[in-house]
């Protein structure tokens, strides 16, 4: 049986839950252990090969490579967050959580987010100025900056994230001890509160609006100054490099911030919607963009993939593909004429 306490305004509040995973489908628990366990080991083999790849080649020490190694650590430590427990549960049946436990699975979550919104916040401002402000790359994106920013992120994500989780501690739960969820997300856990939870809605809005409208508009208004720039350089091959690197990261952050803010509407006004159908739009936001990052680096970004080509033995890739658009030891020095021609419109435009 659950473990209760008693509330301060005299009802007992549950100290133990239990997580459904996937409701109306109670049955086929067992079956979504294989769909699951699948995605949770392609999770794990995908960030760590990309995380590998790129500690242990020298020549991709470079800031850019260095913050898609941390996307990864990141999404790494967000899937470890959730799926060995409710693979678990899947098999066995065993969805037991305590309060602590299930308040430190919720910290841990918006947490990873967080973080991974703030990566790719330091990823577009890598991106400004590698092509806005390339003579200076080297000088302004140093490892030091690089630490700096992650320890702000990091500092960010806790102040965002503890007066979340400190709130929902203080809720007395005495509707339910059954989380109608396969983990402890914010929403499913307060719901089972009786007191007043606005507090906390509060709050849960307020790291949605963290995350989707300034990291939004940040790394949009990066991304703008961008187009415009490589719009100026007169390279062709320059411009390409750029609109391709561009592109990949755009393309990460829309499947990161769209998954989010479509399950965080259909939570909140989807009334009709069935709680699997709920379910299933978390595990997106929650599970699959942590997945999927590594594979379109690793798939789109030609260096990393020749050299976890080269690991498996196969043979390079050839090299009609394209670049990416990040000053390296050698562009930097710019020991041409060509190259200074070429990057001449994008400082001059800028003021740089």
């Amino acid at each position: 049986m659950a473990g209760e306490t008693q509330s301060p305004e005299g009802n007992l509040s549950y100290t133990d839950f239990i997580l459904l995973g996937f409701p109306g489908l109670q049955e086929f628990h067992p079956l979504l252990f294989i769909p699951f366990f699948c995605l949770y080991l392609v999770n794990v083999l995908a960030n760590c090969t990309v995380i590998y790849t790129i500690q242990v080649e020298e020549s991709l020490h470079s800031p850019m490579y260095l913050l898609i190694s941390l996307l990864s650590a990141v999404g790494l430590c967000s899937t470890n967050a959730i799926m060995p427990q409710m693979l678990l549960a899947f098999l066995f049946h065993s969805g037991r959580v305590s309060l602590p436990g299930c308040l430190a699975q919720m910290f841990f979550i918006y947490l990873m987010i967080i973080m991974d919104s703030s990566v790719l916040l330091m990823m577009a401002l890598d991106r400004y100025v590698a092509i806005c402000k390339p003579l200076r790359y080297l000088n302004i994106m140093s490892k030091r900056l690089l630490a700096t920013l992650t320890l702000a992120a990091l500092i960010r994500g806790i102040s965002v994230v503890c007066p979340m989780v400190v709130l929902a501690s203080r809720l007395p739960f005495c509707q339910s001890n059954v989380i109608q969820h396969f983990a402890c997300e914010h929403l499913a856990l307060v719901s089972l509160a009786c007191s007043s939870t606005s507090r906390n809605s509060f709050l849960g809005m307020v790291v949605a609006a963290v995350i989707i409208i300034f990291d939004t508009v940040c790394i949009l208004a990066s991304y703008t100054s961008i187009v415009h720039t490589a719009l100026q350089i007169a390279s062709g091959s320059l411009r390409r490099k750029a609109f391709h690197t561009c592109s990949t990261q755009l393309l990460v952050m829309f499947f990161m911030y769209s998954s989010f803010l479509s399950s965080s509407i259909v939570y909140r006004a989807g009334q009709a919607t069935s709680q699997d159908v709920h379910n299933l739009l978390s595990a997106i936001y929650l599970l699959l963009p942590s997945t999927v990052n590594p594979i379109i680096y690793g798939v789109r970004t030609k260096e990393i993939k020749q050299r976890v080509l080269r690991s498996f033995g196969r043979k390079q890739l050839a090299s009609a593909e394209p670049h990416e658009a990040f000053p390296s030891r050698d562009d930097t020095a710019l020991p041409s004429a060509t190259k200074k021609e070429d990057l001449r419109p994008a400082t001059e435009n800028i003021g740089g």
